[in-house]
């Protein structure tokens, strides 16, 4: 009895409490970094504390759960057999908990004002129609360059580096610092949805789920049948 809770508790609970914990202080970190962001530093801070945070959780519970604090990334690393289809909907529903634990932490410290002119920390680059396709594109892009380096950073065994917590938080600091100013570089619903629920900003929300996840099927696919080592694409056959 004692060892099957254990297990049911190490296989199921741990990684789902490490995944809300990780996105919870990732996505804290995040809005912090748009809310007090200075005037003369542009993409700079953001690029930086979302690089930053997100290795760190990454290094610290990836062996938990794999570290992905990202929707996107838990549809990639499912598609290459890296993460159990059961665990897929938890993992989402976690991270978006996380997303809003984040964001109402953020929104309890922030001076109001710059709370409000920064839209508490969520997406809220695009302002037009003008700049939607420009903005699908580069999130889809991005999000293909960022979930690409964690199925082959982490996942692909010919490919797997320890270094991998440090390569996928540089892969979110030089997409932020790439795109950035044509979609806000988030890469990651969680991080969209848990701004924009707490301060009641959907404007062109979606972008933030269909960019994404296209790139994420993008990768898996581009995986699944090229990229990844010999077991990856068996799962095929």
């Amino acid at each position: 009895g004692t060892k099957l809770i254990t297990c049911v508790f190490q296989l199921y609970v741990q990684p789902w409490l490490a995944e809300l914990v990780g996105s919870a202080l990732f996505i804290f970190t995040g809005c912090m970094s748009v809310i007090e962001n200075g005037q003369d530093t542009g993409s700079l801070q953001p690029a930086l504390a979302h690089g930053l945070a997100l290795g760190i959780v990454i290094a610290l519970l990836g062996e938990i759960s794999g570290g992905h604090f990202n929707p996107a990334v838990s549809v990639s690393v499912c598609l290459v057999g890296g993460l159990n289809i059961i665990l897929l909907i938890p993992y989402i529903a976690a991270q978006l908990c996380g997303g809003l634990i984040g964001a109402s932490l953020a929104k309890v410290i922030s001076p109001p004002q710059n709370y409000f002119n920064t839209s508490g920390g969520a997406f809220n680059t695009v302002k037009d129609r003008a700049q939607l396709w420009p903005a699908i594109i580069a999130e889809v892009v991005m999000t293909l360059f960022l979930t690409l380096s964690v199925c082959m950073g982490a996942v692909n065994s010919k490919t797997r580096t320890f270094l991998a917590p440090f390569c996928i938080g540089l892969t979110v600091t030089a997409d932020v610092l790439a795109g950035g100013a044509i979609s806000g570089a988030c890469m990651n619903p969680a991080r969209a949805f848990g701004p924009a629920a707490v301060a009641h900003y959907w404007t062109y929300h979606w972008i933030y789920w269909v960019g994404p996840m296209i790139g994420a099927l993008l990768t898996g696919t581009l995986i699944r049948l090229m990229l990844g080592d010999e077991r990856i694409r068996l799962l095929l056959k």
